[in-house]
């Protein structure tokens, strides 16, 4: 008979609540920020590409320093602390913005904060769970803070028709809930002391690293050179003849269908492995991206955005439950740091190269684009993995 699964620790369940909350700050101003972009300050799709390219490599870039101090320190709960309340106050100046270089800065300090809290958060998780539960706490993790990124939207779509379609106060109300997240982080969370705090030495080789990870992180930045921002994906949609209304709806139905499969795909991860439920997912981007490239009718984005939730949830949590059985604990933050530094490095050149595409070429490339590089991603996961595998 099979041992019951170990209990999720009460770290593990706040960090989600607070996760939700933080998620439903953001996601509320998310997807109406390539809309105030380019509806109400008048730039270009171009400009949308380096913001989100900008704001996303910083906090990637940042990941790898915060997650290297917060193993050396042997500390994860101040990183967190600081991070959330950045990217909370990071809402306000987004609701002051009267020119797109100003929503370019408020972006740069909320994904500043990310980038501080996220490797450290990450490693608590991971500290506050077992090998036997870990893809179940990734995954529940993801599914409470994906559960705000459903509500958050919602919350926008009645605050647009409450403020007849004034985007600046959804900026100023999203300010809340981000709060309410760091007051719960504050009160709740407890890290548990670790001897020799502050006298770490953390060091990382390339070749002591795991096989395994090291090609996780190429095939990963493979994929991540055509997963530009999400921004374009609202753009298309709104390119497809949404409104803005529907436009948001059909994000939330991204965010509810990752949300409800996050936990479900981090329990079959714990069965078959991540590595399989992985390579999946990436074969799933690839052909949802392709039907985003060749698509002419909006009702396929019911379809796609429903499907592209069920990719992040078998890839999100579960990638990180796969880095945490790939590298000792005491270094798991640093792993997270280097894993989302590089990301985040392909995820600048992603999105500029999609913003360009879609300025220069046409709107179907930046997603044909991007599932040409998922199938790649896959094939290579799959190949060098096998090569591996047949070492004597």
């Amino acid at each position: 008979m099979n041992n019951p699964k170990p209990k999720v620790s009460k770290n593990v369940i706040v960090l989600g609540l607070v996760s939700f909350f933080n998620d439903f700050a953001s996601e509320m101003i998310y997807p109406i920020i390539p809309l105030f972009l380019t509806g109400v300050l008048g730039a270009p799709v171009s400009i949308v590409g380096l913001v989100e390219g900008i704001a996303e490599s910083t906090a990637s870039l940042l990941k790898a320093v915060s997650g290297w101090y917060s193993d050396r320190i042997r500390r994860r709960k101040e990183f967190a602390v600081f991070g959330y309340t950045f990217s909370t106050f990071a809402k306000l100046m987004m609701a002051l913005a009267q020119t797109w270089p100003i929503v370019l800065f408020a972006r740069f300090i909320d994904r500043f904060g990310k980038g501080i809290r996220t490797s450290a958060r990450d490693a608590l998780i991971a500290e506050s769970s077992t090998a036997e539960n870990r893809g179940f706490s990734f995954g529940l993790h993801r599914a409470m803070d994906t559960a705000g990124a459903v509500i958050g939207p919602l919350s926008a779509m009645w605050l647009l028709i409450l403020f007849n379609n004034d985007i600046r106060k959804i900026f100023f109300f999203s300010f809340f809930p981000g709060f309410a997240g760091v007051l719960l982080l504050l009160l709740f969370v407890r890290e548990a002391k670790k001897d020799n705090a502050g006298k770490q030495a953390v060091k990382i080789a390339w070749r002591e690293l795991d096989p395994s990870f090291k090609i996780f992180l190429l095939v990963t930045v493979v994929f991540s050179l055509g997963n530009s921002s999400d921004a374009f994906l609202i753009l298309r949609a709104k390119g497809l003849g949404l409104s803005i209304f529907y436009t948001i709806f059909a994000y939330v139905v991204f965010n509810l269908s990752y949300s409800l499969f996050s936990l479900p795909a981090g329990m079959i991860s714990d069965r078959v492995g991540p590595r399989k439920v992985l390579f999946i997912g990436f074969l799933v981007f690839s052909a949802i991206y392709m039907m985003f490239g060749l698509v002419n009718n909006g009702a396929f984005v019911w379809i796609l955005f429903p499907l592209y939730g069920v990719y992040m949830a078998m890839t999100e949590g579960v990638g990180k439950a796969y880095i945490a059985n790939l590298v000792p604990q005491e270094r798991s933050a640093t792993a997270f740091g280097v894993y989302q530094t590089a990301v985040g490095i392909a995820t600048f050149f992603a999105s500029l190269i999609a913003g360009l595409l879609w300025t220069h070429v046409s709107v179907r490339a930046p997603f044909v684009f991007g599932g040409a590089m998922a199938l790649l991603s896959a094939v290579l996961f799959a190949g060098l993995h096998g090569k591996m595998a047949r070492r004597p």
